[in-house]
């Protein structure tokens, strides 16, 4: 991970267990990691019109969990950037691991009941949230963090290609943007870290609009942050398909996808 940067700004001196290779402080004196925040974003807005839309059309509960649950990644993710604060990180960190319990739970009961739960999944999912936390508290190790977090993200891909492989193939489209729009970001994650040094040798020679492109940890935020909502989109598209409601996808202003819900023809 990089180094702190050598301006000071208002939150102080990092206390954060990771820093990123974003410059710090270089934008704003306000913002540590200026383009690290404001990428979170994608994480905020859109699942926040996803969860009132869901509302709207009375789907389950555990799908406006889905949506705002990505959205307090974004909140959390946009705090620990902006401050670089321990405390903040834990904020950011956390709440990936519950909300890819919540991605774990939904897409495993999509071919459920409608106003069933399942408690021995609900269990496991959270007692692994409530001890991936404890011991994350103790050992403040990051890579512990990001296998229990890789673990759970792995469930969810082998869950999503059983399902459209076997059960709705012409939703392959949708699940295998979704996979490789993740995948893209996890690389760029790997390689802001691997070749900082470069890459911020490489924005020292570029007007700062054009080096914000190669900030690679933004493009991980805007990737998975996509990523991650196309899957909720799948998710809700194959339980609502199994609830034989009527989903389909509108695309707001022509390029950002919706799912709206029309409940099932009556005879």
């Amino acid at each position: 991970m990089a180094p702190a940067a050598d301006r000071a700004g208002y939150w102080g001196p990092p206390t954060s267990t990771l820093e990123w290779c974003e410059e710090n402080y270089a934008v704003s004196h306000y913002i540590a990691e200026f383009w690290n925040t404001v990428s979170n974003l994608i994480f905020i807005l859109p699942p926040l019109y996803g969860a009132i839309q869901s509302y709207k059309d009375g789907l389950e509960k555990r799908y406006l969990a889905a949506y705002l649950s990505l959205t307090a990644v974004g909140l959390g993710s946009w705090c620990f950037h902006m401050t670089l604060k321990y405390e903040m990180q834990l904020l950011d960190e956390l709440p990936m691991i519950y909300t890819c319990c919540v991605f774990v739970y939904c897409l495993y009961e999509c071919f459920k009941y409608k106003n069933t739960v399942n408690y021995p999944l609900l269990c496991i999912l959270i007692g692994y949230s409530f001890v991936v936390s404890i011991i994350y508290l103790k050992l403040k190790e990051p890579i512990f963090h990001q296998i229990m977090y890789g673990t759970l993200v792995s469930v969810v891909v082998m869950r999503s290609v059983y399902i459209v492989l076997w059960v709705y193939p012409w939703l392959r489209g949708l699940g295998y943007t979704s996979l490789t729009v993740f995948l893209m970001g996890f690389f760029l994650w790997n390689v802001d870290n691997i070749f900082c040094d470069k890459l911020r040798a490489v924005r020292d020679k570029m007007p700062p609009v054009v080096g914000a492109v190669t900030q690679f940890h933004a493009w991980w935020h805007i990737l998975t942050g996509l990523g991650s909502y196309l899957h909720i989109l799948l998710s809700l598209y194959t339980r609502t398909l199994f609830l034989k409601y009527r989903p389909k996808v509108k695309f707001i202003f022509g390029i950002w996808p919706v799912l709206l819900v029309e409940p099932p023809k009556k005879h």
